[in-house]
């Protein structure tokens, strides 16, 4: 579900200039003492240095004698190393290059070699979903009438009536929506679910019934884990998973058809969250309710979620192998196939119809797969509206079942959530998918 760098300063460059000793502008002498020879103004230099600026600003002019400024040393026995550094073509010593501009290029250089280790398989991954979002979907790739929708919680509480309702099954009635997960919730951090919640709970179920026929209503529980933060739920705690069965049972005997766990955000691997699932189970196929789960995208590429935790502290991501272990465990399993991070529709699109493929090829066909669409418009880093739609979402399932198993009876979609809906949203999903 949508839960809802600084940039450090280059260096400085070096700005500032090599000096020169005062003490070297003074006419040196041979080893003998004789001053050094002079060259006559009007004399081309040659080899000769150009006489510095003196303190005044002021140059050799004309007339004036230009003084040999390199000094060489003519005593026997000097260790002074001579100089190898080319000269310029007015025999002027180039200034070395300060060591502080040296590292500020060594600096850019790895910069870039980084930029291009990241940049280069993003590209490439990001060119493999533009590709996977190419070619046609098979024929016969539409509804197979086990759509869901997610609900929100003015259902229950008192602000829908009798009229909402009748508007709602209008609506509905030439979909293939047959499952309602309607927002019951939040449980406590503790696992227990307040009563107070839910006070038109059954009003709704019997009111579905009565108008919708064949369409099962459950009771969509949800709270956030104490995974990435110290607030939370922890499934760690075994009286916490026992208090989520008894709230479980809580609403099964309200009237409910079945239970919608969304736990978030879970971490690939989570082996209290496998615990849980089963305890839950035990429990809905007692009463012959259903058990369904909201369950996070499977890795784009292997391991992933790991990568990611690492470097952004969010392992978005279970493994296709965890993926697995929890559909085995749940009558209905809805990928929330949203909040994807792609920036363009097509590549949303290819997106979706990796995560279809994934999706089937871990989920049993005993097991009612769904995959989730973006009826809500936000526009941030996880969520660009402009891409992520419902008619790339749409054309990526069918893509995604047409490659991996255009035959699958339990597969649907589930649109996530009805008061975000837009006109477009319900169109898109009808001309795309119903038909």
């Amino acid at each position: 579900m949508p839960v809802p760098g600084q940039q450090q300063g280059r260096p400085g460059r070096d700005q500032g200039r090599h000096q020169i000793d005062g003490d070297h502008h003074r006419a040196p002498l041979t080893a003998t003492g004789t001053p050094v020879r002079v060259v006559p103004a009007g004399t081309t230099l040659g080899a000769y240095a150009r006489h510095p600026a003196t303190a005044t600003g002021a140059g050799p002019q004309g007339g004036d004698t230009v003084e040999d400024t390199e000094p060489r040393s003519t005593e026997p026995g000097s260790t002074e190393p001579s100089s190898t550094e080319p000269k310029a073509a007015d025999g002027v010593q180039p200034s070395p290059v300060p060591k502080k501009r040296k590292r500020l290029r060594r600096t850019r250089r790895i910069a870039l070699a980084v930029l291009l280790v990241l940049l280069v398989p993003l590209l490439t991954a990001e060119t493999a979903l533009r590709i996977n979002y190419m070619g046609d979907p098979a024929d016969g790739t539409y509804t197979r009438n086990r759509d869901a929708i997610w609900l929100g919680h003015a259902w229950v509480d008192g602000r829908k009536d009798d009229a909402d309702l009748a508007a709602f099954a209008r609506r509905v009635k030439a979909t293939g929506i047959r499952d309602l997960y309607v927002h019951t919730g939040p449980m406590e951090h503790d696992g227990t679910l307040p009563k107070s919640l839910y006070p038109r709970a059954r009003w709704l179920v019997d009111a579905v019934h009565r108008e919708m026929p064949g369409v099962r209503v459950q009771a969509f529980l949800g709270d956030v884990l104490a995974t990435e933060s110290p607030d939370g739920m922890r499934l760690e705690k075994a009286a916490t998973r026992s208090a989520v069965v008894d709230s479980a049972r809580q609403v099964l005997d309200v009237g409910y058809d079945g239970v919608h766990l969304d736990l978030e955000p879970l971490h690939s691997g989570d082996r209290n969250y496998l615990t849980l699932l089963d305890d839950v189970r035990a429990v809905t196929r007692a009463r012959d309710a259903q058990l369904s789960v909201a369950a996070h995208q499977i890795d784009p590429l292997p391991g992933f979620h790991s990568f990611w935790g690492t470097v952004a502290g969010h392992p978005k991501w279970w493994s296709q192998e965890f993926f697995g272990q929890v559909a085995r465990r749940v009558d209905q399993i809805a990928v929330m196939s949203y909040d994807t991070m792609q920036p363009l529709e097509s590549l949303y699109g290819g997106y979706v119809a990796q995560q279809t493929s994934l999706a089937l090829e871990a989920t049993p066909p005993t097991t009612h797969l769904l995959m989730g669409l973006p009826f809500y418009h936000e526009n941030r880093f996880g969520h660009w509206n402009h891409a992520e739609t419902v008619a790339a979402a749409v054309r990526g399932v069918r893509l995604g079942l047409s490659r991996t198993d255009a035959d699958r009876e339990r597969f649907g979609v589930a649109a996530y959530i009805d008061f975000a809906a837009t006109e477009e949203d319900w169109a898109s999903y009808r001309d795309g998918w119903v038909r």
